[in-house]
């Protein structure tokens, strides 16, 4: 496989499968693993470029998993809808190629707004997701310059939900826990999946143990589909189940 590959760790929480049409993202995120993972600086990330041959190594790729049931999602390492997306539509031609081979599609992004061109390409086979860390423009403003506002990411997932668009949300970094469960409490009724993670590399600075409690009761009230993510399960009380997808509708 050239560009479609199966994740590992942490990522394999999210899909099986995966692709990243860009090479880095402009959203400026001060938590963003991505650097790391690509070792490459910062500022070389932060000047993102479509992958060199792209559209031709994903069909060859496609081709080879016709048949998978598998979603493959858009994009973990690279966020499809950053702000430089909009000179290329990548991630248009990306969706189109995936479904010509019968591919399931899943995204993730922090692009409100510029997500909603394309959610009239998705179906009710795929998935549309959105990344949320704070309820205040401020506060994302401060975290993630280059990312849509925290309204316009909750308002394109209204719009995937009512377009019949199974649609989840990554909760990944929790940074303000008391913005995440009133993220959680405002969208449930649109969402149909949470996943939940903590803030990794960087130590927490507030209780996650009381975080992990408060979050549980939430979980439990709304009656919500949700999967705590490795990272912050051993801090969910006991006995909580990491997940409950596999016994609910």
């Amino acid at each position: 496989m050239r560009v479609i590959y199966e994740p590992k760790g942490k990522a394999r929480e999210y899909e099986a499968l995966a692709v990243n049409p860009i090479i880095g993202c402009d959203h400026g995120c001060t938590y963003c693993y991505g650097p790391s993972v690509m070792h490459i600086s910062r500022e070389e990330f932060r000047s993102p470029r479509v992958r060199d041959n792209f559209l031709n190594d994903l069909a060859a790729d496609a081709r080879k998993l016709e048949g998978c049931t598998d979603h493959v999602l858009i994009g973990f390492i690279c966020d499809p809808y950053c702000l430089y997306e909009a000179t290329n539509e990548i991630t248009r031609h990306t969706i189109d190629v995936l479904h010509a081979h019968g591919l399931r599609v899943s995204i993730l992004t922090k692009g409100g707004y510029r997500a909603c061109r394309d959610l009239t390409r998705l179906t009710p086979e795929d998935r549309f997701g959105a990344s949320l860390t704070f309820l205040r423009a401020v506060d994302s403003l401060e975290w993630e310059p280059g990312a849509a506002d925290p309204i316009s990411r909750i308002f394109t997932l209204r719009e995937a939900h009512l377009r019949g668009i199974p649609t989840w949300v990554s909760l990944e970094p929790v940074i303000d826990p008391s913005a995440t469960l009133e993220l959680i409490r405002i969208s449930a009724a649109y969402v149909d999946v949470f996943k939940i993670g903590k803030l990794n590399y960087i130590k927490s600075t507030f209780d996650l143990y009381a975080f992990g409690r408060d979050l549980a009761r939430m979980l439990t009230d709304l009656g919500v589909r949700y999967y705590i993510k490795d990272s912050l399960f051993p801090y969910m009380p006991q006995g909580f189940p990491q997940s409950n997808l596999d016994t609910r509708r």
